[in-house]
């Protein structure tokens, strides 16, 4: 029998990706406080090894009785949030959470103009180029280069884990297969963030802080975002992460002092409307697919 939508109902899947975002980029903000002591590498690793111990406590998943391509898929779902969260950690210690998070969405974006196949999903795309543009106030001298590559390096990784995402979920109950990938990231992070945070490790307010970030950055939106798309259609759940920007903006400026230009706000408002068109195009293409012929 077919698990029912119905007792979270839609308003409630909406609910639990805002609150998803919020503390995501609450916990981003309390990374970038930690970089002077973890560095961001360091904080990666805090970020995916405490998560991984408060799933596996609250999933208790079994690693028996899998089949190959469930382990196929939670490799890969697994490799993919390390590389996602070391890129956007990378980069945001060269750039404003807000800019950070507004190029990382072009990864999502670029995933609904590709499924699309239309032409109005392209134009959205050009609209997200010029929303990109204006983030550097007209001219992409006031950005670090190796920050920018970081933030769409984590963008590609980001458009992965929407597809990783959905799939593990096909193959997994509940928690499970996020738990199993969190640790698995966990694994390919350590000895990376070892190097980075060196004594730091050692300092019991920096892990009990890095254990913060974990719970807010990772196992609280994780979960909360696999459940969501299991009341929500992706088309839905894409839209309200288009907004992920403007949350990351409004955490930058209130926890970090982190000041944008009007230009910038322009740039990152063409961004979130050119992400939300797209998604919108890609959802209308898959509806027409569906339609049957004659």
């Amino acid at each position: 029998m077919p698990v029912s939508r119905a007792p979270l109902g839609r308003s409630g899947a909406v609910a639990l990706v805002v609150g998803g975002l919020a503390c995501q980029e609450l916990g981003a903000s309390l990374a970038v406080l930690l970089f002077p002591s973890t560095g961001p590498l360091g904080m990666v690793m805090l970020r995916l090894v405490f998560s991984a111990i408060l799933l596996f406590a609250i999933a208790r998943p079994s690693l028996r009785g899998r089949s190959p391509g469930a382990w196929r898929a939670v490799v890969a779902f697994g490799l993919v949030l390390a590389l996602m969260n070391g890129f956007f950690y990378l980069a945001l210690e060269r750039l404003p959470l807000g800019v950070t998070v507004t190029i990382e969405v072009l990864g999502p974006l670029a995933l609904s103009v590709i499924v699309a196949r239309r032409l109005s999903a392209w134009l959205w795309a050009v609209v997200a180029l010029a929303g990109v543009v204006l983030l550097a106030g007209g001219g992409w001298d006031d950005l670090d280069l190796l920050g920018v590559l970081f933030a769409l390096a984590a963008a590609a990784c980001w458009a992965g884990y929407i597809l990783s995402s959905a799939r593990v979920g096909r193959e997994f109950s509940q928690l499970d297969g996020l738990a199993i990938a969190m640790g698995i990231g966990a694994v390919v992070a350590l000895p990376f963030g070892i190097a980075d945070a060196g004594a730091a490790l050692l300092n019991p307010v920096t892990l009990g802080l890095g254990a913060a970030v974990a719970v807010l950055s990772s196992a609280i939106p994780y979960a909360l975002e696999l459940t969501a798309l299991r009341r929500l259609p992706a088309s839905g759940f894409a839209i309200l992460m288009s907004l992920a920007p403007a949350a990351a903006t409004l955490a930058g400026w209130i926890l970090l002092g982190q000041m944008l230009t009007p230009l910038e706000h322009v740039g990152i408002a063409l961004v979130i409307v050119a992400s939300i068109g797209a998604v919108r195009a890609s959802g209308l293409a898959a509806d027409a697919a569906a339609q049957p012929v004659g």
